[in-house]
């Protein structure tokens, strides 16, 4: 078990490696600069994916009452920021700086939660919190290749994200998060 746990680690972290490099060769190398274009492309192969996992009846769909669809408005906006503003800061951006800013996310997730929320936080999380601001605030200085635009895109998707997250885990489950539908856990 522990042989399989390590490789579906493995597996993701190359696949989300990968993905983030394929796009990057897209945005910088090939010039394409529609990140619009490109998420308007990923909502259409995610809605035939759904469309066909329905017809498969992998998925049970179920009409959503307007209020259930109101409440995940500000979650959509926001993923629309990160596509967009990660899109930029990714285009002109190195990978291991836009991975390191991109990860500063998680420091808006735990302050919220240690000084909003009022959870009990661990002193590891928030040694490790203090570390990755550390690191993300001396990277500007020690940026060979120093881009403002890159670094303002970067903070306007750390904000999406940051804020993405602390909204998803505010919700309480609807039937707009199917997974819970097929008995499967929810992300934390």
């Amino acid at each position: 078990m522990n042989v399989r746990r390590s490789l579906l680690g493995l597996t993701f972290c190359t696949c989300y490696l990968a993905s983030h490099l394929t796009n990057k060769y897209v945005l910088s190398v090939l010039k394409f600069t529609y990140p619009t274009l490109f998420q308007g492309w990923q909502t259409f192969i995610g809605g035939l994916l759904l469309h066909m996992s329905w017809k498969l009846g992998w998925v049970e769909l179920h009409s959503s009452p307007r209020s259930d669809v109101l409440m995940w408005l500000p979650a959509s906006a926001l993923f629309v920021g990160i596509i967009y503003a990660g899109s930029k800061a990714l285009s002109r951006l190195a990978v291991p700086v836009f991975f390191i800013l991109h990860n500063v996310a998680e420091v808006l997730t735990c302050g919220y939660q240690k000084c909003v929320w009022k959870e009990k936080t661990s002193l590891s999380k928030i040694c490790s919190a203090l570390f990755l601001l550390a690191a993300a605030g001396c990277l500007p200085f020690q940026d060979s290749q120093f881009d403002p635009d890159g670094y303002f895109w970067a903070l306007i998707h750390i904000f999406c994200v940051g804020s993405y997250r602390i909204l998803r885990k505010s919700r309480k489950p609807t039937v707009l998060r199917s997974p819970a539908c097929w008995g499967l856990p929810l992300p934390s």
